[in-house]
């Protein structure tokens, strides 16, 4: 039943999920859509740190880069598929491209520092730690007042 919800985050995409609509889909159109899957992320509190776990379905690990710049992490990742079908004469029935980029930010503080963030990659997740400021605890100055 076509019922969209106001707080979805794209009512054209729920249009389309309509069981009327599936036969016009394309591989195409699914590549596109699931663009929306991409870069789910948890992000967990430790108590020294933050794990950030982020999903990155069909992505290889040399698509995937992490950047640290004056306190923001930036994770960028690109894809790109083909789907080509030939007949047996060679010829193309069908031939389809996808080719995509993201990319997430997360602010992490400006003394976080690059040597000090993990990150791992183990069948399409995304593994990162991040350390936590240190509140260092503020030193009180003791202003004096000369005597004459």
């Amino acid at each position: 039943m076509l019922r969209p919800s106001i707080y979805a985050e794209n009512l054209w995409d729920e249009f389309f999920d309509d069981a009327f609509f599936s036969p016009l889909r394309t591989a195409a159109y699914a590549s596109n859509n699931s663009a929306a899957e991409m870069m789910r992320t948890d992000v967990k509190e430790h108590d020294s740190d933050y794990e950030i776990t982020m999903n990155l379905p069909g992505i290889a690990k040399e698509n995937v880069k992490a950047e640290l710049k004056d306190g923001y992490l930036t994770i960028a990742a690109t894809s790109d598929s083909h789907n080509d079908q030939k007949d047996e004469n060679g010829r193309y029935i069908r031939r389809e491209r996808y080719s995509g980029s993201f990319s997430r930010s997360f602010y992490v503080g400006e003394d976080v520092k690059q040597e000090d963030i993990k990150a791992r990659f183990e069948n399409g997740t995304l593994i990162l730690t991040v350390p936590k400021a240190v509140q260092q605890p503020a030193v009180e100055e003791n202003h004096y007042i000369a005597i004459e």
